[in-house]
């Protein structure tokens, strides 16, 4: 490091070493100074760019994907609505009719509940070794019971190598002692537990379990028995989705004896159709306006042209040409093949105009309702070529990506080229300043001399004198 200098003038020489050492390094420094400097900036507003538009296209492609969920679908023709969903649920697909239907819940679909015999020794209790088979239904499987084990080891090897079929399996403490306790999740007549193959584990889940004895706790596996419009309906599980063309029907529970039926109504789904709609031009709107941001132009206080991080981008320009292209494209659908059926305009600032005057014709006139699902969620639907076309840059591995992990080389090269023009103006300075110094050390002793030899001539002439 160089050494500190006490005082910018020489003593010497009367120079400003100070000033003389700083105006011949950054001479010599200034021009790659600038450009680093030029360079750091320019660099940090293509990643912050960068960084900007993975996150706008980040957050489309979410908002897409709510729009297309299996557990909340969106662009549903139609709308079911029931009167008492702790009974039953209900949702409409697009090929549902509208209308109203009354529905009667007799009974629910229900799995197996079995318990074993009373085991006088509790928890503790020997079993013993041997092949244990369980079934449910027409399914059937095999678990080794090791010698040594008790009902608790047992329960314990039943909920580990069974849980993925199912099957669970407890203790439950009575009065006179523990029964092995097994429930599936297997609903349906028929798919009752049965196990057999080692002594004091044999149950019979099609027969009701009496006194010390196994069998089912309530009652055998049941179909759920459903009376729709008068019409019953039967099904092993507690989810109907046949019995009612475009209806799916969760039971939720039985009707109470004497209880009114549930009325289930159907309608055209208008409000909603439009809302996912709405939310799709949105989330288009908001990536297209953040784009604007990124590549616009503008003029500063003094009528200079400022650049956007992102302005005359090839990569960004790719990007837009691809999203909007899409808009434009011609869909496979029977009557709906293009957005601007629907209302939906590119603008001249490219965002998108969403016409619901228009939209409300499409539906109510040219019943065009029923292929919204389809248009937009469909296999080669809207939302589907929309993240094919973002996808290439947005993923993990796309371009934007790579021109990221380039930028940040770039960056980390020019920290280092700051550091080394760092090094080398502190040892310019330190050299420089160890030479002014030294050429001022000299000066002062020159002029001493000078100084010296002045006098002694001045002494010689002043005695010539007297």
């Amino acid at each position: 490091m160089a050494s500190p200098i006490t005082s910018s003038t020489g003593l010497g020489s009367g120079l400003n070493i100070t000033g003389i050492v700083e105006a011949l390094v950054t001479a010599d420094t200034a021009a790659k100074k600038a450009q680093i400097t030029r360079q750091t900036s320019n660099n940090s507003a293509m990643l912050s760019g960068i960084g900007s538009l993975r996150s706008a296209l980040t957050a489309f492609q979410d908002a897409m994907k709510k729009l297309n969920t299996t557990t909340s679908p969106s662009f549903n023709a139609y709308a079911a609505t029931s009167a008492n969903e702790s009974v039953v649920k209900v949702t409409a697909g697009n090929t549902a009719v509208a209308g109203t239907y009354d529905v009667v819940v007799n009974q629910v679909a229900t799995g197996s509940k079995v318990a074993s015999k009373q085991f006088e020794d509790g928890a503790t209790a020997s079993i013993p070794e041997g092949e244990l088979t369980i079934a449910v239904g027409t399914s059937s499987y095999k678990i080794d019971v090791a010698s040594g084990a008790t009902l608790q080891s047992v329960r314990d090897q039943i909920n580990k190598e069974m849980s993925a079929n199912g099957i669970s399996a407890n203790i439950v403490n009575g009065e006179d002692g523990s029964r092995l306790v097994l429930s599936s999740t297997a609903t349906g007549s028929g798919n009752d537990i049965k196990l057999s193959g080692i002594d004091g584990l044999e149950i019979d889940g099609a027969q009701k379990m009496t006194g010390t004895g196994a069998g089912f706790i309530t009652a055998a596996a049941q179909d759920a028995e459903v009376t729709i419009d008068g019409l019953t309906v039967k099904s092993a599980t507690n989810t109907v989705s046949s019995a009612i063309s475009g209806l799916t029907l969760e039971l939720t529970g039985a009707t109470p004896t004497g209880g009114a039926a549930t009325k289930l109504t159907v309608a055209t789904n208008t409000e909603g159709l439009q809302k996912s709609v709405q939310a799709f031009v949105d989330g288009y709107n908001t990536l297209q306006k953040a784009i604007t941001s990124l590549t616009s132009t503008s003029r500063d206080a003094d009528d200079n042209l400022v650049l956007g991080s992102l302005t005359n981008d090839p990569t960004t320009r790719s990007l837009l040409a691809d999203v909007r292209k899409v808009m434009s494209e011609v869909g496979t659908g029977d009557q709906l093949t293009t957005l601007g059926q629907l209302g939906i305009n590119t603008q001249k600032d490219g965002t998108l105009e969403f016409n619901t005057t228009k939209f409300t014709t499409a539906l109510n006139d040219k019943k065009l309702g029923s292929e919204l699902q389809n248009f937009f969620t469909g296999t080669g639907g809207v939302l589907e070529r929309m993240n094919a076309a973002i996808d290439p840059y947005n993923a993990t591995d796309g371009s934007l990506a790579t021109r990221k992990s380039n930028l940040d080389k770039v960056a980390t090269n020019l920290t280092q080229q700051q550091a080394d023009l760092e090094r080398r103006t502190e040892s310019m300075t330190e050299a420089l300043t160890k030479k002014y110094v030294a050429l001022d050390t000299a000066l002062g002793k020159m002029k001493a001399q000078a100084s010296q030899v002045t006098s002694f001539f001045e002494a010689i002439n002043a005695q010539k004198s007297s």
